[in-house]
């Protein structure tokens, strides 16, 4: 089975990954986004609760069985070991989930595949998975103005948060393509509707080679 096209959409917290993503969804990418399969997993009876039991004790699950997402941000983004043991314990199950995801959608025929992964560039491994990457970028003014709309992430919170992940040269070096994501969504549209043609063209490319 040939693969399908794959961009690595990327972004730091509040970066607007989940909306430009879904407007490249509109346009008519396929998605597969790590942090929905992330929740799938650490929701009441998913695959890697017994897992996180084990590894962080009970009082990381809560009551209704679902992994206590308030109670692990707080102990992770306050302790960088804690955080990887974190990670290496999702990340193994995570990418084997994008990856049969992924490969239902080429069964399906779909043109390219756009996965979504908060943490593609500090996983190196992830990288693996993408043809190409794309940074939604903004400023750390904008990025906590965001994350202070959202429920239960406090502005202490969100400054460890932004301060565990990635620099954004880091991810800037990282990438092949950058949307900044400071503008409305209407002057928005037309640039995700170019980086969406300009990716079919690629995976028509990538189809061909693997026809030769």
């Amino acid at each position: 089975m040939s693969s399908a096209f794959s961009v690595g959409l990327t972004g730091g917290i509040g970066s607007g990954k989940s909306t430009i993503a879904s407007m490249l969804s509109d346009f008519g990418a396929a998605l597969v986004d790590a942090d929905v399969i992330a929740h799938q997993l650490t929701s009441t009876g998913g695959a890697a609760i017994e897992a996180l039991r084990d590894s962080f004790g009970a009082e990381a699950i809560a009551i209704g069985g679902s992994l206590d997402r308030a109670y692990m941000r707080a102990r992770v983004f306050s302790d960088a070991a804690l955080r990887t043991k974190l990670e290496a314990l999702l990340h193994p199950m995570i990418r084997t989930a994008m990856r049969e995801a992924s490969d239902r959608l080429v069964s399906d025929g779909v043109a390219y595949v756009v996965q979504v992964v908060p943490l593609l560039v500090e996983g190196r491994r992830w990288r693996d998975y993408a043809d190409r990457i794309l940074l939604i970028d903004c400023s750390a003014a904008t990025q906590l103005t965001r994350i202070g709309a959202r429920v239960g992430i406090d502005q202490v919170t969100a400054t460890k948060i932004i301060a565990a992940q990635a620099t954004r040269a880091e991810r800037l070096a990282a990438a092949d393509d950058v949307l900044v994501n400071e503008a409305a969504l209407d002057q928005l549209a037309p640039r995700v509707e170019r980086l969406h043609r300009t990716y079919l063209r690629f995976a028509a490319i990538k189809r061909s080679r693997e026809t030769l």
